[in-house]
């Protein structure tokens, strides 16, 4: 198959969960192209980024035509039609038809868009990653580009306060066209029925991890006696990074041997590390900034604790499920975080993890101390979380089920009657929001018995 994939920034250094679906194909002998309207950040922050040779398979949209002069953008788009008319002619002449597109058309933005496609082979499926990006796979399909199929992966913020933003009618033509709809969670495909989106064509498909590139390692107490607490996010408001700062600093007031690294950047890196200073917590807590992929492996295998205080935000901001936890569950490692978006439906509470409402900074404190004061359980919880994403996470099942998605919908039979072809044992019997479980002796007895399985 052919597979166009369309994205905001490529290569994203939070988004490797991307990262694996196209690598996962390349694997199995499929072509993909990459079109990205970002241009690229550090791609050595991404191994696989060069060894597939990715950027030479990318696009980057945002160089065609692009000005903020609006009469400089217009004689560009009018080089752009005289330079490419030849590679589709009756693409381009849809592409100018003012009573399809109205201004649009006018204005050679339908063009613009469609440029990149021209002298592409035909492709298969043109697969966008967040709703936003939908849209695009039909134009391509009204100017005749694409004569596919569309597939549209919502992953947060996109259902979320993107919605919030620009109303609950802005996905209703893609809902009605689009050909698939993924997302991450039940959560998120709740959601997408309440707007409107027929159900037979939502599935969910989760975001997976290489559990052969993440070693399992029981959490036992190191000779040194410190307790290491990870947080890997893009420092933004709904990864409630400043919760986990506070929920720590309460934390060092019972046990001084706490270690905090929070691995990322972005916005908010300024006010944390001021944050941090008032706590007076600087020799105990530590802002890293970006690390590669092996570098957070590698953080995540020397720790104890991972730490994920999401928030949804005053904007309608919301998660899908972070793909650090099920990292850190792959290397056995106990998880503290919220019920927030599709996390309870991966964290187990007081099985693999706890969970604690947003914003609760006395409860994150509070589970991260009793977590801290029980080697034991960390070590039982570790190997649940481990055992989880084996059963449900797996990215090379995922992605074969992925394939085998695509080619349903090649073959006309993803329908709403026939769900035995679109969901199977992987999405089955997965946990949904549960009530909160006190962690019991005898949970512990049994877990005991699960870890001379793993």
């Amino acid at each position: 198959m052919r597979i166009a994939f369309v994205v905001n920034l490529f290569p994203a250094i939070s988004e490797t969960f991307i990262l694996r679906q196209i690598t996962g194909l390349l694997k199995r002998g499929h072509e993909v192209d990459i079109f990205a309207y970002g241009d690229p950040a550090d791609s050595t922050m991404h191994e696989d980024v060069d060894k597939y040779k990715l950027l030479e398979r990318t696009c980057y949209l945002n160089t065609y035509a692009s000005s903020p002069i609006k009469l400089v953008r217009l004689v560009k788009r009018i080089g752009l039609l005289i330079t490419n008319f030849h590679k589709n002619p009756r693409a381009v002449l849809k592409s100018l038809n003012p009573l399809t597109f109205g201004k649009k058309a006018i204005l050679l933005q339908v063009l613009n868009q469609i440029v990149p496609f021209l002298d592409k082979d035909p492709y298969n499926v043109i697969h966008s990653q967040y709703g936003p990006l939908g849209e695009l796979g039909l134009l391509l399909r009204d100017t005749g580009v694409f004569r596919g199929n569309v597939v549209t992966s919502f992953r947060g913020y996109d259902i979320s306060s993107y919605v919030r933003s620009y109303g609950d009618d802005i996905y209703d033509d893609l809902f009605k066209r689009g050909d698939l709809f993924l997302c991450v969670s039940e959560h998120i495909k709740e959601k997408l029925i309440n707007l409107g989106c027929d159900e037979g064509k939502i599935v969910v498909h989760r975001s997976g991890v290489d559990t052969k590139k993440y070693q399992f390692r029981p959490r036992i107490v190191e000779r040194d006696g410190r307790i290491r607490i990870l947080t890997v996010a893009r420092l933004s408001k709904k990864k409630g990074v400043e919760y986990g700062i506070h929920a720590v600093s309460k934390a060092l007031q019972k046990c001084q041997r706490i270690e905090y690294k929070i691995v990322g950047d972005g916005p908010l890196r300024d006010k944390l590390q001021s944050l941090i200073s008032e706590l007076r917590a600087g020799d105990s807590i530590q802002l890293l900034g970006w690390r590669s992929q092996d570098e957070v492996a590698e953080l995540l295998q020397k720790s104890d604790i991972l730490l994920a205080p999401s928030v949804t935000t005053e904007e309608g901001d919301e998660e899908g499920i972070p793909g650090v936890i099920m990292e850190a569950f792959a290397q056995g490692l106990p998880v503290v975080t919220t019920r927030h978006a599709g996390i309870p439906e991966v964290v187990q509470d007081g099985e693999s993890g706890f969970l604690v409402p947003e914003r609760d900074m006395d409860g994150l404190s509070n589970r991260l101390s009793y977590l801290i004061e029980r080697p034991e359980l960390r070590v039982v919880m570790g190997c649940k979380g481990r055992k989880f994403v084996e059963e449900h996470y797996n990215i090379d099942r995922l992605n074969d089920r992925l394939v085998r998605l695509y080619r349903q919908l090649l073959d006309g039979k993803l329908v709403n009657t026939n769900t035995d072809l679109i969901y199977d044992n992987l999405s089955s019997e997965l946990p949904t929001n549960q009530p909160s479980r006190p962690f019991s002796a005898q949970g512990l007895q049994r877990g005991k018995i699960t870890i001379e399985k793993c």
